[in-house]
């Protein structure tokens, strides 16, 4: 990030997605070459009707969000469809390092690599070792 969340300072949505696209940048080619159409969201928190959906009652709960169909389960016929969007909820982020302790880039990344993870339909095994491939 930009330092300025050791001096206290929360980081705004825009420096939390140039951090979650720089993760991006750095996932092997082969990751990165799948992802163009996959849209990239900081928003402050979850709406309601995604928590409902998701039978969660508070939206520092959910911390990010992939909206959208796994690459193995597309086919021919899957057109005319909203794009997939991987969703970033700052509010749940800043909790979360709050509580933890855990390096707020390293926070990012974490929820970046696990929401792409879903966009593949990787295992969890799968998405910790993605999580390592790309790390600072």
């Amino acid at each position: 990030m930009d330092g300025q969340e050791a001096m206290g300072i929360a980081p705004a949505a825009d420096a939390i997605e140039a951090h979650a696209r720089s993760v991006i940048a750095r996932l092997p080619a082969e990751f990165r070459a799948h992802l163009g159409d996959v849209v990239l969201l900081v928003e402050e928190e979850a709406d309601v009707e995604t928590l409902a959906a998701l039978e969660l009652e508070h939206p520092l709960e959910l911390t990010g969000l992939y909206h959208g169909r796994p690459i193995g389960e597309k086919s021919a016929f899957y057109s005319g469809a909203l794009p997939d969007r991987i969703h970033l909820y700052r509010q749940a982020i800043l909790a979360e390092w709050c509580e933890t302790g855990v390096r707020l880039d390293d926070l990012v990344a974490h929820v970046t690599i696990h929401e792409i993870g879903h966009h593949f339909g990787l295992s969890d095994d799968d998405m910790h070792a993605l999580e390592d491939a790309v790390a600072d």
